[in-house]
């Protein structure tokens, strides 16, 4: 019969370990055999409530922590305890005939809270279970040696300057591995051990927070924050630990530009040419950044005109640059002033402005050499041609303006004057012909002419004469081209025969005006007309008169061809000439008897020529004789050929006369039906090439 198992509690130097075994009896019918099945109780397990162990305890002997016993055990020693499971054996052994557990080395609850067990009585000399094992768990309890720790720190944060009291600037967070839930070894509480007054620290959540208005980061940049935190909450005794925190305040715009000195004073030479660099200006921002960025202008328009101010590439300096040529005799100061401004603000501190500064700035204009200055910028003179040499031209004139008394040096570049048409006084500018000039030759002379101190010969200046060259009635007229003129038989009094034009060198006007004459008196075959330069010539033949006109024989005299632009009346002009030949040659009259004539082929024989008839010569019967000599002898060319195209031809039995559809070419296609021999003389050559027959293929 199971009795009750006690745990015997144990009282070590004030510390202890206590639990309870509680087994309920269970009730057997009889003292021998066999129970009576309505008195038998099923068994429960053990129910073993927790161990606790104190951790890091250190003794010379193992520690007793409780003892096992079971009232089936009657002292007679039959009775053996097990242990088993985690750190059985090690950690915790057990006295196997007393029951008796010991703790053999110090404990860390950080490394382990708790350790499970299992427990059973066995008979000594069978190794038979004497109870079922029951599993306990033994609790290392928790004591305050682990101190608060910072795994983030340290830290690093930023707060914006001027901030309000009570800004947020972080949180920081400690960790106690203590028992959280046993006792205060693991409740942390937060204070400010380095930082004040500039910053606080809540207690319980570790938020860091500004503590004083207004800090400003131009007076102090960065500050050093320690955070402690202590367990116990806080109490003496407890542990603690620290993190720094390094608080860094941004920029804002707080601050408004101011220039050093109220005055700029820089002085630049005349001779500097537009963009040139005269001076920096800089107006000081403590602000970071884009906070001070400046934009410069000039306030005067004074200074406006002469020069121009901008901002470096780094948005800091201001570029004072000259603006538009200066001229130190014109004016040798000038005075103005700048206003620097700042590009971005922050509305939230318009109180702290106005965000710009003025300073004034004074530019002296430096005297420079400068090389004599023509009183114009290009001359343009005129001289007659065909003056004598040495005849005035005109006059440059150049002054030093450093010097308005020094004396001038002038000369004509040479190239300029390769022919030495020109030459020039060196002392007062006086430019004069050298040779006679011809404006028929060359209009135009483009000189350069040099001026250059006689103190300084580095100092000179060139400037451009154009010197034109005056017509004069030099040139006699001449014919445009030679002209050859034929006239027709047929001509009749007054009828244009030929245009004539004459040239004249000279420059148009009244030295270019030409008149034209031509023959007078009663026996004058031709009269000429003036028209403005151009001469009409016009036929007066005198019929009436029978003149003896010695023309040589040999001369071939033949039909003048005139062209004219007149355009014809079309197909209602039927009265130039017969269009009978132009209609259906079915239509037309039967041709003459015998082999037709053909118009476009050279003859054979050549018509004998007429002899000139006897008698004094005269002009129209002889061109007419001449005429018709030429119509009626068929070897002169043109060979006339009337082509008609006014009707739909009935084509022709002789075929395509193309090599493409030769009889070679198609595949044995026949020839014409007629030998090309009767086509005529022009067809010969095709008939020796297409009209034989080819021999038959062996």
């Amino acid at each position: 019969m199971w009795g009750l198992v006690r745990l015997l509690l144990a009282w070590l130097g004030g510390w202890g370990c206590m639990g309870r075994l509680a087994a309920p009896a269970r009730a057997w019918a009889g003292s021998r055999g066999a129970p009576e099945p309505s008195l038998l109780r099923t068994r429960r397990s053990w129910v073993w409530n927790q161990f606790f162990v104190i951790e890091e305890y250190a003794g010379p002997e193992p520690v007793l922590i409780g003892k096992l016993h079971s009232d089936v055990d009657r002292g007679e020693g039959r009775t053996k305890y097990l242990l088993s499971g985690e750190g059985a054996g090690t950690v915790f052994v057990i006295d196997e005939a007393t029951g008796n557990i010991h703790v053999t080395k110090s404990l860390d609850r950080e490394e382990k809270a708790q350790y499970v067990l299992l427990a059973q009585a066995v008979d000594r000399a069978s190794n038979r279970p004497l109870e079922p094992p029951s599993e306990f768990i033994i609790k290392v309890q928790d004591i305050n040696d682990n101190p608060p720790i910072f795994p983030l720190g340290p830290y690093h944060a930023t707060v914006p300057e001027m901030s309000n009291v009570g800004t947020s600037v972080i949180q920081v967070t400690a960790h106690d591995a203590d028992d959280p839930s046993y006792g205060n070894s693991a409740k942390l509480v937060y204070t400010v051990l380095d930082g004040l007054p500039f910053f606080s620290v809540d207690p319980q959540t570790g938020v860091v927070r500004t503590a004083i208005p207004n800090m400003d980061r131009e007076t102090q940049e960065e500050f050093l924050v320690v955070i402690q935190a202590k367990d116990m909450g806080g109490h003496m005794g407890g542990l603690s630990g620290s993190t720094t925190v390094t608080v860094t305040l941004s920029d804002v715009n707080d601050n408004p530009p101011k220039f050093p000195q109220s005055l700029y004073q820089f002085s630049v030479v005349e001779t500097a040419g537009p963009g040139t660099l005269v001076g920096r200006l800089r107006a000081q921002d403590p602000d970071l950044g884009d906070n001070a960025l400046m934009a410069y202008s000039i306030l005067d328009g004074e200074g406006s005109e002469a020069f121009s101010i901008s901002t470096d590439s780094q948005g800091r300096d201001g570029l004072l640059t000259v603006r538009k040529p200066l001229d130190f005799e014109t004016r040798r100061a000038y005075s103005f002033r700048v206003e620097a401004t700042n590009t971005l603000i922050d509305p939230a501190y318009l109180r702290r402005g106005p965000f710009k500064d003025v300073a004034s700035v004074r530019v002296a204009v430096q005297d420079a050499p400068e090389p004599p200055a023509f009183t114009q910028a290009a001359y343009h003179l005129a001289v007659p041609e065909n003056k004598d040499p040495g005849t005035l031209v005109g006059q440059v004139s150049a002054t030093d303006l450093d010097s308005p008394a020094s004396p001038i040096r002038y000369s004509i570049l040479p190239h300029s004057d390769l022919e030495r048409c020109f030459s020039i006084e060196p002392e007062d500018g006086t430019i004069r012909t050298a040779v006679p000039l011809d404006r028929e030759a060359r209009v135009w002379h483009n000189l350069t002419v040099l001026a250059t101190e006689l103190d300084s010969s580095a100092q000179a200046s060139r400037v451009q004469v154009a010197i034109q060259t005056l017509d004069e009635n030099d040139n006699a007229p001449q014919l445009a081209e030679p002209y050859d003129t034929f006239v027709c038989d047929s001509a009749v009094p007054g009828q244009l025969i030929q245009v004539i034009q004459a040239l004249d060198r000279d420059e148009v006007g009244n030295n270019s005006h030409v008149s034209f004459h031509g023959p007078l008196g009663p026996d004058a075959n031709f009269t000429v007309r003036d028209n403005r330069a151009l001469v009409v010539l016009f036929v007066a033949l005198r019929r009436q008169k029978q003149e003896a006109l010695m023309v040589l024989e040999e001369e071939d005299v033949r039909e003048n061809i005139i062209t004219y632009d007149d355009e014809g009346g079309g197909e209602e002009d039927t009265e130039a000439f017969d269009i009978s030949a132009l209609q259906n040659p079915d239509g037309a009259a039967p041709p003459a008897p015998g082999p037709p004539a053909r118009r476009d082929v050279l003859p054979w024989a050549r018509a004998p020529r007429q002899p000139r008839p006897p008698g004094p010569a005269d002009v129209a019967q002889l061109l007419a004789l001449r005429l018709r000599e030429a119509d009626e002898d068929p070897s002169v060319p043109p060979y006339d050929s009337v082509q008609v195209y006014g009707y739909e031809g009935r084509g022709s039995s002789c075929g395509s006369l193309s090599s493409l559809g030769s009889g070679s070419e198609i595949g044995g296609a026949q020839g014409p039906a007629e030998p090309l021999d009767d086509w005529g003389p022009l067809f010969r050559t095709l008939a020796e090439l297409y009209g034989a027959k080819e021999p038959p293929a062996p």
